[in-house]
């Protein structure tokens, strides 16, 4: 059982980036359910570890917990699927969908929501190390360095497969526009 000491640290340290941590596991397991089941599991696991543990950056720290626990749940609960994320109307009722103006057109509102499935279904068919590499940096907004810590891979990588996947969304995108 966690001390006193330990959950007033998880509260101040660990809960303000639940929803970054939630969207990562959102976009790698593809279900809000699974995501939410992962996120327990790694909130858990946060907590008996800040009994002996110093973390000198939370945020970074419990997205490396949440996406070993996701790999881990992928890897026993499918085995063999194909994971993708989860559909566009999970996505609009998360904190980080784009809020609509009240001024906006029918006719504008339609093309944002058309936009918004097309890139997520594009980020969705991504191969998991650049799209987890993506929504690390362009949703959660962490640093390359950050990344680099909780994937576990060079910095030079993490460059390389952010690369990679910025050029595949643009290919994908380019070809759902014309």
């Amino acid at each position: 059982m966690a001390s006193d000491h330990a959950r007033h640290r998880f509260t101040q340290a660990i809960m303000p980036h639940l929803d970054d941590a939630y969207s990562l596991a959102r976009w790698l397991t593809g279900d809000p359910t699974d995501a939410e089941d992962v996120v327990q599991d790694a909130c858990l696991r946060a907590l008996s570890a800040l009994e002996g543990a110093e973390v000198e950056h939370p945020r970074a720290w419990l997205l490396t917990i949440t996406r070993n626990v996701a790999f881990t749940w992928l890897a026993k609960n499918r085995p063999r699927d194909l994971v993708l994320a989860g559909g566009a109307e999970d996505a609009e009722a998360h904190d980080g969908a784009l809020p609509r103006s009240e001024e906006t057109s029918p006719e504008a509102a339609l093309i944002e929501t058309a936009d918004r499935r097309s890139v997520e279904a594009a980020i969705a068919e991504l191969p998991i190390p650049f799209r987890e590499a993506l929504v690390m940096r362009e949703i959660n907004g962490l640093s390359y360095r950050e990344i680099a810590s909780a994937t576990g891979a060079p910095i030079g990588t993490i460059m390389s497969r952010l690369a990679r996947a910025r050029a595949l969304l643009i290919e994908r995108l380019g070809r759902v526009s014309q």
